[in-house]
């Protein structure tokens, strides 16, 4: 039987690393795509990749390419393409040029694979989902955005340096869009069963709420030119691993919603459940008045970007 096929739209940092947790967790083959200017690097980046296996013996296969039809009939493909943020822009500030790439993307996956699952990471990622969506015409349950997936782990990552208890332990969520009005759920946090109100005290729970919302801001600015590459790479690997291996994971993830929350016909981040289907069910839940107005007001929020997508 022939391997799975995964594609990386985008051979920067994200890219890189997303190409290594693939190969790490043998999901599959993998295909890391870039433009024509940038063909050497993703070559290089491949062949690098493939001289690591024999370490650990990874038995996949690693390419880079810049022709769209090396590319056809990937079984998931995952699109980090675009312009990262740098100090002082925020996720919306990137909606025009990332934009235009996103369009050029769904028509080129349209083409040469129609029936893959496809994971987006580029941002604005809420309204970068939704461009996907509209332009490629694919089910809505074969199109996701990594979001939620990444801001619960910061959550738990916050949570767990707080209490000084293992990250393993930590259960948490983080929904609506992926920005600074996303909503924690913080009376549904846990370490090990036990709620985190009884750990850790209210204001210092309002901080790290707040720090989890600024938290892709915050590495911006230690790095000074650049985002986050490590901890989303792993986020999308948890996605696609659920998908590829019908694991049927419960990953807060921006799915189009019908209904849900009260949201109709807008990507955002929801409990989603992923399995060979790709998006097979939302997880809704009944949310308190406070939580329903903070995810009503960050739908807001993905409302006004995805509005001026035009789509």
């Amino acid at each position: 039987m022939s391997k799975k096929r995964i594609a990386l739209i985008g051979g920067g940092q994200i890219g890189g690393n997303l190409a290594l947790l693939a190969a790490q967790k043998e999901l599959a083959d993998i295909i890391i795509f870039d433009i024509p200017k940038a063909e050497g690097m993703v070559k290089g980046k491949a062949l690098d990749l493939m001289q690591l296996r024999p370490h650990d013996g990874y038995d996949v296969n690693i390419t880079g390419t810049s022709d769209w039809k090396d590319v056809s009939d990937a079984d998931v493909f995952i699109i980090t393409a675009g312009i990262p943020r740098k100090p002082g822009m925020d996720r919306e500030d990137l909606l025009d040029i990332n934009l235009g790439i996103m369009k050029d993307v769904a028509e080129n996956i349209k083409t040469q694979a129609p029936n893959s699952f496809v994971i987006v990471i580029s941002n604005p990622l809420d309204a970068m989902v939704y461009a996907f969506y509209k332009t490629s015409g694919f089910q809505s349950k074969k199109v996701v955005g990594m979001a939620g997936a990444l801001d619960s782990t910061r959550f738990r990552t916050f949570i767990a340096m707080e209490t000084g208890l293992s990250v393993q332990d930590v259960t948490c969520m983080v929904l609506g869009g992926h920005g600074d009005t996303m909503v924690p759920i913080t009376r549904l946090a846990t370490v090990g069963g036990v709620p985190i109100t009884d750990l850790i005290s209210k204001e210092k729970l309002s901080s790290i709420e707040e720090r989890t919302r600024f938290a892709g801001g915050e590495i911006v600015k230690l790095f000074g030119n650049g985002s986050a590459f490590y901890a989303p790479a792993q986020s999308a690997i948890e996605m696609a691993e659920s998908y590829l291996r019908d694991k049927k994971r419960v990953i807060p993830c921006a799915s189009l919603c019908n209904g849900e929350f009260g949201i109709d016909g807008y990507f955002i981040g929801v409990p989603t459940v992923i399995g060979a289907n790709g998006v097979e069910r939302i997880l809704d839940f009944e949310l308190e008045k406070h939580e329903q107005q903070a995810l009503n007001q960050t739908l807001d929020a993905v409302k006004k970007t995805v509005a001026e997508t035009g789509l």
